[in-house]
């Protein structure tokens, strides 16, 4: 695989080395794709998360998103206006607007989502890997 898109979970969990809750495949994939990219809405997901007391870390959440994204050499894939009306459009999603965008992302950057969420790998217009 040579470029993926990553999950904001699965960006969370392979930062911090939690590799027993990647499959052994998402493992690989991760370990070998040559470049790997992140949707902007993961950051803001992930502020999110921090907000809400759901994931506590131990630094700045934005001192934490630049440190992962330097040390994994991930790339930041940005809201486009093709991006947004894509995640519009797809036909019988599920409504939360952060996986539109993370899917729209996919499919206009044409790469293959890496992610364990069972509604976005039972959606069958988006390449998913896990």
């Amino acid at each position: 695989m040579s470029q993926i898109l990553l999950d904001t979970h699965v960006w969370i969990w392979w930062s911090i080395g939690a590799n027993n809750y990647l499959s052994t495949r998402a493992q690989d994939i991760l370990a070998t794709a040559s470049k790997k990219w992140l949707s902007t809405i993961s950051c803001w997901e992930l502020a999110k998360l921090v907000e809400k007391k759901r994931l506590g870390l131990a630094i700045h959440p934005l001192t934490w998103m630049k440190r992962s994204l330097k040390e994994g050499n991930i790339r930041l894939a940005g809201l486009t206006p093709e991006i947004a009306v894509e995640s519009t459009m797809l036909s019988n999603f599920h409504p939360d607007p952060a996986d539109q965008i993370i899917v729209a992302t996919a499919r206009i950057l044409g790469l293959p989502l890496i992610t364990s969420d069972k509604r976005i790998l039972s959606y069958p217009d988006a390449e998913t890997l896990w």
